[in-house]
């Protein structure tokens, strides 16, 4: 009797023992499960931050590095994460790129027991500008893609209503044809989606006032100052196609392949019975699809990279 009540008394020592572990561990399984769902959850939230600031900076690549500095800044700022800046690299290597990496340190609970006070975790995002081979809200221009493009300098473009293969200035039939659908589309944009390799009408007869009435509504609806070319929703910053010719009878252009696109600042009205518009192209990012193969001619779209 007296043996068998010490192995009880053994096999109660053991089962306390192994309870004690057992607790152990269940606390610190627990404890890595609810830690580290804090940890995913902000790392996850810090992520969302970094890629809103990149996507947002590369806007502004441009423009100046000075403004893809301040908008990255604003973001951090209004997401109560520019503690979190660790650091922040503009065009490095010279490409078209801004990559942000931040840094925090988080506090966790439970790990504490096991003096595990807090732990740091960090991400990286970046995002470049490539030109536009897919993108929405174009007008009916077009310019040849052998058109040479000096930015910044004033283009008088003649429209060529007859899709003439001597002309650097076509204008195209994207909701089909008829003058009023053309004006509609040059004063509001084409709604629908266009790519490298859409095959395009052109717009024939006479769109001489159609022309003026467009580009004139663009210029008065416009709020900023002449000239300032920094606002992505200003109606005389617009979107044309660049384009090769495709079916060609009698010397006359009847459709055209799109190449890419660019983008044209519209400086002044079109006056009564004016053939020309008048403006520069710019180098802008925009609403689209970019790819590092696609034809450039100043007009881009963002991407996330890695």
């Amino acid at each position: 009797m007296i043996k068998k009540f010490k192995l009880y008394k053994e096999e109660d020592g053991v089962a306390v023992v192994w309870f004690s572990l057992v607790f152990i561990v269940v606390v610190f399984i627990a404890g890595l499960a609810i830690d580290g769902g804090r940890l995913f959850e902000t790392k996850a939230e810090l992520r969302k931050v970094a890629d809103a600031a990149v996507l947002s900076g590369a806007q502004e690549l441009e423009i100046s590095d000075v403004s893809v500095a301040n908008i990255v800044t604003q973001i951090l700022t209004a997401h109560n994460e520019q503690s979190s800046l660790k650091e922040l690299l503009i065009r490095p290597a010279n490409e078209n790129k801004i990559t942000v990496t931040l840094e925090k340190t988080v506090p966790l609970y439970f790990m504490k027991i096991f003096s595990f006070d807090s732990t740091p975790i960090s991400v990286k995002s970046s995002a470049a500008i490539y030109p536009i081979t897919q993108t929405y809200g174009a007008v009916p221009f077009g310019i040849s893609k052998d058109t040479p493009l000096e930015f910044m300098k004033e283009y008088q473009l003649k429209a060529d209503s007859g899709g003439s293969l001597t002309g650097n200035f076509g204008i195209l039939a994207l909701a089909g044809p008829g003058g009023k659908l053309y004006e509609d589309t040059l004063k509001y944009g084409y709604d629908e989606e266009l790519k490298a390799g859409d095959i395009v009408n052109t717009e024939t007869g006479n769109i001489e006032q159609k022309t003026i009435n467009g580009v004139n509504y663009r210029i008065d609806t416009s709020p900023y100052t002449t000239g300032d070319i920094t606002h992505r929703d200003d109606p005389r910053i617009i979107t044309i196609l660049v384009y090769e010719p495709y079916e060609i009878t009698t010397n006359q252009v009847k459709s055209v392949k799109i190449c890419g696109f660019a983008t044209f600042y519209l400086e002044q009205p079109m006056s009564s019975h004016d053939s020309t518009v008048s403006g520069f192209f710019i180098k802008k990012v925009g609403k689209g699809i970019g790819d590092i193969n696609a034809l450039d001619k100043g007009s881009y779209a963002i991407k996330l990279v890695e």
